[in-house]
């Protein structure tokens, strides 16, 4: 399974308990259970503000209500979390904006913040849970200019992943597989090609 961020959440909670159906786990950015409290860390709180605005009845109406005000939404994602904040082209852009103006697809994806919330909680509050280790081989690369999911949380991987090889990719954010293509699929290729 190769995933990214929300994606490495379905992973990890799917190879828990399918692990049969599973022979490596790869990962960018990978936010895992070991990042515990850090999420609500003072200096890190003005990352996460959109966690909690999703989950206002009122989110994606109004991120919705136009495609300038869907447009200006997203672009301060791509452009925020990326390594060069122009990273992302107009037409990459105009596709994030032309899904997410979909019916119900702001919706849906903010319902994700709605569903997590409690266990978001949970880790804030009390900090990183003890799990069995994952022993399926995991290969993790983390943007190291990522600022929403910070490189030096990769510090515990080891606590939750048995066979883990991690690596920060520098000249990359939070997109590694957009903003370095090429290096993500050498990397997917020899980590599954073993």
């Amino acid at each position: 399974m190769v995933s990214h961020d929300v994606g490495a959440y379905v992973a990890q909670t799917f190879v828990r308990t399918h692990s049969e159906r599973v022979t490596g786990l790869f990962f960018f950015d990978c936010p895992y259970p070991g990042i515990g409290e850090r999420w609500a860390d003072p200096d890190h709180l003005r990352e996460i503000w959109y966690q909690s605005f999703h989950q206002l009845p009122l989110a994606a109406d109004l991120v919705g209500s136009s495609r300038q005000a869907t447009e200006i939404y997203f672009r301060h994602f791509l452009s925020h979390w990326a390594h060069d904040p122009d990273a992302f082209e107009a037409d990459d852009i105009a596709a994030w904006v032309d899904n997410f103006s979909e019916p119900g697809n702001l919706q849906g994806g903010f319902n994700w913040y709605v569903g997590t919330h409690p266990a978001r909680l949970e880790l804030i509050r009390h900090g990183a849970p003890k799990l069995p280790l994952i022993e399926i081989p995991t290969r993790v690369r983390w943007g190291a200019s990522d600022p929403i999911l910070k490189v030096e949380w990769a510090d515990r991987l080891g606590e939750y992943f048995a066979d883990c090889d991690f690596a920060p990719v520098e000249e990359a954010g939070h997109f590694v597989a957009y903003e370095r293509p090429d290096y993500a699929v050498a990397e997917i290729g020899n980590f599954f090609g073993r």
